[in-house]
């Protein structure tokens, strides 16, 4: 008799494609939020293989700040073109424009925040029932604290003391009217398995992500890359080293991590001798013990 040993990269992959499915078949009309970022490009080709040789069923969504870095949006809209998706993009600008937010000044001035507020008005135009997204349980401690099917009220807020049991992998997609749901098909994933899974499928990714020489501002011990979006301050120097993103948000709130890592098992190698967490490097969750958390309870994704 022949035993079949299913690896573990592919039982996660396995797992996703079970949740893209069941996000597609209990709502009447799902998107997947795509940044540019290696968690979201890993989601697109699960997606892709969820229904291949059909064409993925939802368009994509990308909330666009402003302050993104141009290698991103540059691999964006050329990954959408080789898809063949529908891309949307809503910008913080408009929302900013329309005062429905207000700009950020000051030395830790950023856009990010102001992200969920165009989100949920894209939400409100289409008419998403069910947001997908490349979040991951490892990240961070409250991203812990979410299901895989993580329910939103009529407001877009998230309660994490009313989350619904998901046992043996039964996903609950019932809402109620003006409620919608953000879904996370790679929660189970870690940063090491999302870099595994990339390497095995030789899937592309901005060039952000490997070592390049940067010109650079030296904040507070951080490396943020230098562009007209920061707000410079006398303390800050200006710096130029060869550095790679581990995680990609705004330009104004990024940290590099200075590295020659250029190939996949380098990177790989040096996470895992790194002592800081994947989003370390991210200055905005640094604002207070939990900045994410408080962020998520108002909209954020």
């Amino acid at each position: 008799m022949t035993h079949y040993i299913q690896s573990h990269l592919q039982t996660l992959e396995d797992e996703s494609i079970y949740i893209i499915r069941e996000v597609v078949a209990q709502f009447q009309k799902p998107v997947l939020l795509f940044s540019g970022g290696k968690d979201s490009i890993t989601l697109a080709r699960l997606a892709q293989k969820a229904f291949y040789p059909a064409k993925i069923p939802f368009p994509f969504l990308h909330i666009d700040t402003g302050h993104n870095f141009p290698e991103t949006i540059e691999f964006r809209d050329q990954l959408v073109k080789e898809l063949g998706v529908e891309l949307i993009v809503r910008y913080v600008q408009d929302s900013i424009d329309q005062k429905k937010v207000q700009e950020e000044t000051g030395k830790y001035a950023s856009r990010n925040a102001l992200q969920t507020v165009t989100l949920l008005d894209a939400i409100e135009e289409f008419g998403f029932d069910a947001c997908m997204g490349g979040a991951r349980r490892d990240e961070e401690k409250s991203r812990a604290k979410e299901r895989i099917f993580s329910v939103r009220d009529d407001f877009g807020q998230w309660d994490a003391k009313k989350q619904r049991p998901e046992l043996f992998n039964i996903l609950n997609g019932k809402i109620h009217f003006g409620e919608n749901v953000r879904a996370f098909p790679i929660s189970n994933w870690t940063e090491e398995d999302v870099w595994n899974y990339i390497a095995q499928e030789e899937i592309g990714l901005p060039s952000i992500y490997f070592a390049h020489k940067r010109k650079l501002v030296k904040r507070d011990g951080a490396f943020l890359a230098h562009s007209d979006y920061l707000n410079l301050v006398e303390t800050d120097e200006i710096v130029e080293s060869i550095v790679r993103f581990r995680t990609v948000g705004d330009m104004t709130c990024t940290a590099a991590f200075v590295s020659e890592a250029n190939t996949i098992p380098d990177i790989m190698y040096e996470n895992k001798s790194s002592k800081s967490s994947e989003r370390g490097a991210r200055m905005d969750d640094k604002r207070s013990e939990a900045a994410l958390e408080q962020r998520k309870k108002g909209g954020y994704f």
